[in-house]
Order: structure tokens, then C-alpha cells, then sequence
């Protein structure tokens, strides 16, 4: 279905689905972006001891000092006390961390050369990390450069590597921390919503089944003025009958405009009396029909001196999706017996959400249709002026669709 005001989704596409955009590191403070490095390490390895060294201030170029634990294998021969082996020492590890967006293969080169280490230290491992993409240049000079130190494991984490590890379930906690984002939140409200809407559904379906044709009242859910109007109500009414057509996959189908029309093989061409919508309830209890059946007897003449293989209807069916429907009260009551259908209203189109248009004539076995995207195509003057124009249009109605 088309739509207007509201720019929704057609009602026949799915909506496309939304996805977590890219995590902004470089919008950490210095600070925060260390310890979230540092807290994205701990399990990494087992560590004896991780150090936030960047935080002192005096970091001898790296932000943060790890201690490998290495576990001792234990021989299979017996040994006696006096052959037990030491202990072996544990592994020291650097972390260096860069918040910057773009860091070239000569400056990556710059920043290793910074790192020092007392004269008794043997560097083991190193975790370069920064919050940038690296290139392909960059990732192989970085292994070339830790092999010429003597550095036996090296990690360079950029951009890629830090979404993918807060993106891992048991980070999702870090995720939210510091970016505001969860992942198991977001399921767990998928999942709800997805209750919500299959129980909506399945409430709909016990409710109006048999209900095809009816004109029931959908209702603003946040109105409590009913049955009483309030005084903007004719600009913008807070609840108003349709006719009930169908189920759809997205929610309910209702026949919203119904106009006298006159509709042509070939060539292709149609037109229509959009200055009376035949559609409303002629029992609505708030509608204003003092002259409805005088304006609709001349465009009935009229419609009926067209040749009777062109004489069509054109018809504009409006979607009410299933998660913008509160709730269904299907008794009604002394001011409108069918039921009554509560929507969180739009405040351009009302309880509905999208539009599609078509225009038929003829009978069960030689019926022709036409369903224009835009009402401008193909459209000739075939009813007089004053007949053409949308003068009747409801406030809800797709006006810029059905304009003359």
C-alpha cells in the first residue's frame, strides 16, 4: 500500500529491520577508553596482576602492565624432593591504547619504538590497541616490528576487533556501560513485543472474525472525552467508523473511501466523483448527513448513464497495524453496537498507517482493475467539474493521493 502524510512502510513490505550502527570509541575521554580496554583483557589471558599504569600519569609508554600466570606442567617421572623444579616466572604483557581515528603504518612503527622496559625485563606479549581500522600495511609492519624486538605474542585490536568482543554475550555488560547499548535488553524487548503483538493478533482474530463488512469504531486510545467530542474534533477526530474488509499479515484491512468512479480498458483511463465518499456509516451517531443523500442521488444519476461496462468503484483500503491496537472491546455499546477497536492515533492519519488504492469495474466474471500508485496516471474528465474535486475528504483521508 501506498501511504501519505505519515511516510510508513507499505503495508504489503516488511519493515526493514533495525541493526546497532557503528560504536563511536573515539567519543570516549583517554581515561575511559583504557579502562575499557583494560576490562575487555582481564579474561583474556590469567593473569596475576593487571595494572591501569596509564593511569599514574607516568606510563613509560603503555597504559597498562599484565603478569601472565604459566602454568608448570607436572612430570610424569617421580621426582624427589630434592629434584622439584622452580617455579617459572610469570609472562609480562603491555597494553598500549590510542583513541584516534586514523593511525598510519609509520606512526604505529613510532609508537613501538616508545615503549621501554627496565634493564631486568623481558617483554612476552604486547596488545596494541586502537580505536581506528589498520590496514593491511600497517598489520604486517606491526608483526615485522614485534618480531625485531624479540616480542613473542602480539595483538593489534582496532575498530574491528573491539566491536566484535563487546558484541560477545558476556560483554554485553561493558557494552551498556559505556556506549548505553545491550544486546540481551534489546532481545529480551524483542521478545516482549513480539508477545504483545501475536496476543493483539490473536485477540483480533477471536473478536472480528465474522466481522467482515461491519463498520466498527476505532478509537484514539488516549481520548477520554468519548462519547462526548471534543471541540476540535471535526479537524481532528479522535475516533471514527470504517468498514472492516480483511485480516492482513500487518494488521487489520479497512475500506476507508469508497467513491462512484468510471474506469476504461483501452485506453486506459478512469476517473471519479471524489467530492463524496461512500464509504462512512450512514448510521454513524456523530456524522453530519443532512445533505449526504441529496449530493449522493446527483452522482448516482450521473454514474448511472455511463456505460454500464464502465461504471467502477474506486476504493482507497487503509491498514491499522497490529502493534499500534491497544485493545478490542468487542460488545460496543448504546452509541455503537459493532466493536470498538482502541489505536494509538497519528495525528496526520489517524489509527492508520498506510494507504493502497483500486479502482474496479465490472461483474463476478468480467471484473477489471486498476491500482495506481499515483492518482494523476491515466486519469481523464469524465464526471463534471464540481463531482471531481476532493471537497468531502475526510482529515484522515490520503489527500494527496486523491487530489483533483
Amino acid at each position: 500500500m501506498g501511504s501519505t502524510g505519515r511516510q510508513g512502510p507499505r503495508p504489503n513490505r516488511m519493515a526493514t529491520s533495525r541493526t546497532v550502527g557503528p560504536i563511536h570509541f573515539e567519543d570516549l575521554e583517554p581515561k575511559r577508553f583504557e579502562d575499557l580496554v583494560r576490562q575487555l583483557a582481564y579474561d583474556f589471558k590469567v593473569w596475576r596482576r593487571l595494572e591501569a599504569t596509564g593511569r599514574a600519569g607516568s606510563d613509560d609508554g603503555f597504559d597498562a602492565r599484565g603478569y601472565e600466570i604459566v602454568a608448570v606442567e607436572e612430570s610424569a617421572d617421580n621426582e624427589t624432593e630434592d629434584e622439584i623444579a622452580p617455579q617459572q616466572a610469570d609472562r609480562l604483557w603491555l597494553i598500549q591504547c590510542k583513541r584516534e581515528k586514523i593511525i598510519s603504518p609509520k606512526k604505529l612503527s613510532t609508537y613501538l619504538d616508545q615503549v621501554s622496559l627496565k634493564d631486568s625485563e623481558s617483554l612476552h606479549g604486547l596488545i596494541f590497541v586502537a580505536a581506528c581500522d589498520f590496514s593491511k600495511k600497517s598489520r604486517d609492519e606491526f608483526r615485522q616490528k614485534c618480531e625485531s624486538l624479540g616480542i613473542q605474542e602480539w595483538h593489534l585490536w582496532g575498530k574491528a576487533e573491539l566491536e566484535d568482543q563487546l558484541f560477545l554475550p558476556k560483554n554485553d555488560n561493558l557494552l551498556f556501560a559505556y556506549f548505553g547499548i545491550s544486546l540481551s535488553i534489546r532481545r529480551r524487548s524483542r521478545k516482549s513485543v513480539l508477545g504483545q503483538l501475536l496476543a493483539t493478533k490473536r485477540k483480533a482474530h477471536r473478536s472480528l472474525s465474522g466481522k467482515t463488512h461491519a463498520n466498527l469504531l476505532l478509537r484514539d486510545a488516549s481520548e477520554d472525552s468519548y462519547p462526548d467530542p471534543p471541540e476540535d474534533h471535526k479537524e481532528r477526530p479522535r475516533w471514527l467508523t470504517a468498514r472492516f474488509r480483511e485480516f492482513h499479515a500487518r494488521g487489520l484491512i479497512f475500506q476507508f473511501n469508497r467513491y462512484f468512479a468510471y474506469l476504461s480498458r483501452d485506453p486506459l483511463q478512469w476517473d471519479a466523483a471524489l467530492s463524496f465518499n461512500d464509504a462512512p456509516d450512514h448510521h454513524d451517531y456523530w456524522s453530519d448527513r443532512s445533505d449526504r443523500f441529496e449530493v449522493r442521488r446527483k452522482i448516482f444519476d450521473f454514474w448511472s448513464t455511463l456505460p454500464e461496462e464502465n461504471q467502477a468503484w474506486l476504493d482507497v483500503m487503509a491498514l491499522v497495524p497490529y502493534e499500534s491496537i491497544i485493545a478490542i472491546d468487542e460488545l460496543g455499546d448504546n452509541y455503537h453496537s459493532e466493536p470498538h477497536v482502541y489505536v494509538d492515533f497519528d495525528q496526520h492519519l489517524g489509527p492508520f498507517a498506510g494507504y493502497a488504492v483500486n479502482i474496479s469495474a465490472g461483474g463476478r466474471w468480467n471484473k477489471f482493475e486498476f491500482s495506481p500508485d499515483s492518482l494523476g496516471d491515466h486519469r481523464t474528465s469524465m464526471f463534471p467539474a464540481e463531482m471531481r474535486s476532493d471537497i468531502d475528504a475526510h482529515p484522515y483521508s490520503p489527500k494527496r493521493l486523491l487530489g483533483p
